[in-house]
């Protein structure tokens, strides 16, 4: 009690110190203050890259506020690193120009430690004045179309309740990025719109996507080459291509894994719970994946692994994958499907899977003649509990 007692005589002292660094936290840097017009016509690039600039250079915790209003900014790259914690607080609405503009980027925020985007506003990439020309199936040198929200070594941020609307290209892209937390994000475009993936990781490792919706034009979650222990819970997809890990090994050697996709729900969509390789390809892994607790409704592929990966059709047929996938679990998959192939793995000759382990399964073919069916190739594994369809042909 005496020693409880002493330490109660410093409390007020704690208190007082913590008050003044609380004000401090919260010191506001408001983009109105920088010249910024929310009247939807107005260019405001230079007043966002002022606040920016002023509440990174600020020694405590700042926020960089953008009121109700509609405030036009063209493509700028948000750079740390920043002397304190930055709060990018969007209430309104943030709208990209017209036009494919000619950049890779609309917002990237750049070697930055402890970002948080929150707010519950809208970044709006118009893409629908960018997708005509988007040529790139054709067109080996097309031009990129920006990505809305880039994060490029960012680390230990968080991303929560905005609504990313029809991205020129990717919505949200995560490179070389460690400890990002991403939740209760609406990202929407057409299902027509061409690819414009919700969240896209690669070299990055730590990130967590949880309660979120993501309706678009291509995969709802895409994990490219180095994206390891990331973790998806209750997300739900549709429309959209899925939530696919790759495509791997067409110019990155780097291995994936530590993935985990819980919880969560698609809707219409292409793909299901996707792995795709390249043929040929460099050497690499993808290992260590868990997917579990997922439904499906009405998906036209539920359970994919495609190591023949060739959207173009231009690839040769007669080349293997030298991706090793390994140690991958579909637990508890349940729902219906699109088309008769509900489980679909097409593995290497050269690197077949291992350790594939399939557990209650249980998935119908909606259409009105025949039943569902697994289809697999060059996989070694096993298969327990419920099996619908069966899968003795797989394991």
């Amino acid at each position: 009690m005496a020693s409880r007692a002493l330490s109660c005589k410093f409390c007020p002292i704690v208190f007082f110190l913590v008050l003044v660094w609380g004000v401090q936290a919260r010191k506001v840097f408001n983009v109105e203050m920088f010249g910024a017009v929310g009247n939807g016509k107005t260019d405001n690039t230079k007043a966002f890259s002022d606040a920016f600039r002023s509440a990174c250079q600020y020694n405590g915790r700042s926020r960089i506020l953008v009121p109700m209003g509609t405030f036009l900014v063209w493509s700028n790259v948000y750079k740390g690193p920043c002397k304190g914690p930055i709060d990018f607080k969007v209430k309104g609405n943030i709208k990209a120009h017209a036009g494919p503009v000619g950049l890779d980027h609309w917002f990237t925020f750049r070697y930055i430690d402890r970002l948080s985007i929150t707010g519950g506003g809208t970044f709006d990439g118009q893409g629908h004045t960018a997708w005509p020309h988007n040529d790139c199936m054709k067109n080996p040198n097309c031009k990129s179309l920006p990505v809305s929200i880039r994060f490029d070594f960012v680390t230990n941020s968080l991303i929560r309740r905005i609504t990313s609307l029809d991205s020129k290209n990717f919505h949200i892209n995560i490179f070389e990025c460690d400890n990002i937390r991403i939740e209760r994000l609406r990202i929407i475009a057409p299902a027509e719109s061409p690819n414009t993936d919700g969240i896209h990781v690669a070299l990055s490792e730590n990130i967590k996507i949880q309660n979120s919706t993501i309706a678009t034009g291509d995969d709802c979650i895409s994990l490219g080459p180095g994206s390891k222990k990331v973790e998806v819970l209750r997300v739900k997809c549709g429309p959209g291509h899925g939530i696919s890990i790759g495509s791997l090994g067409k110019s990155h050697p780097y291995d994936v894994s530590g993935i985990t996709v819980r919880n969560s729900r698609f809707d219409g969509t292409d793909n299901g719970l996707r792995i795709k390789t390249w043929a040929p390809s460099l050497k690499s892994k993808v290992h260590d994946i868990i997917f579990e607790d997922v439904i499906m409704n009405n998906v036209r592929n539920p359970i994919l692994i495609e190591q023949q990966y060739c959207p173009s059709g231009n690839c040769d047929k007669s080349k293997a994958s030298s991706v090793q996938i390994q140690d991958v679990w579909f637990k508890h998959i349940r729902g219906t499907s699109q088309s008769q192939a509900a489980v679909n793995l097409q593995c290497s000759s050269l690197y077949p899977c291992k350790n594939i382990n399939l557990a209650d399964i249980n998935l119908s073919y909606k259409g009105l003649k025949g039943a569902a069916n697994a289809t697999c190739l060059n996989v070694q594994g096993s298969a327990w509990g419920v099996q619908r369809p069966n899968l003795e042909a797989c394991v």
